[in-house]
């Protein structure tokens, strides 16, 4: 069983920088296609950033067009820790954040593909 725990959200002003991250449990957490996801209120839960493996030591990253340039995914494998560094980060991007994980390393923004989920971190953008 894999749990996620996020951290590191809070109050940021526009322009500013927060970093969030989710340690996970996973013994071959390295393999893992690893997301971050985040709701808004009232709003359907979407794609940020993943991480994914693509065998050896190479990982390919993508990003939803809303934060692409402003936010980046890491990992740490020797940590069994993601990353979400959120820069100039705008007042819409205020959600709870969460960090999900696929035991598989396929690519996907759909929620639906990722079977492990932390319980997600508050990150409020004041303008």
């Amino acid at each position: 069983q894999v749990q996620l725990v996020e951290s590191g959200g809070g109050l940021v002003q526009a322009g500013g920088s927060l970093r969030l991250s989710c340690a996970t449990s996973g013994r071959t957490f390295s393999s893992y296609t690893m997301g971050w996801f985040r709701q808004a209120p009232g709003k359907e839960r979407e794609f940020v950033a993943a991480n994914v493996w693509s065998g050896g030591i190479t990982y390919f990253t993508y990003y939803s067009d809303s934060v692409k340039g402003r936010f980046t995914i890491s990992r740490d494998n020797a940590k069994n820790t993601v990353y979400l560094q959120m820069n100039s980060p705008k007042p819409e991007d205020t959600a709870v954040y969460y960090c999900a994980a696929s035991s598989g390393s396929n690519y996907s923004r759909l929620s639906a593909s990722y079977g492990y989920w932390g319980q997600g971190t508050q990150v409020t953008v004041s303008s």
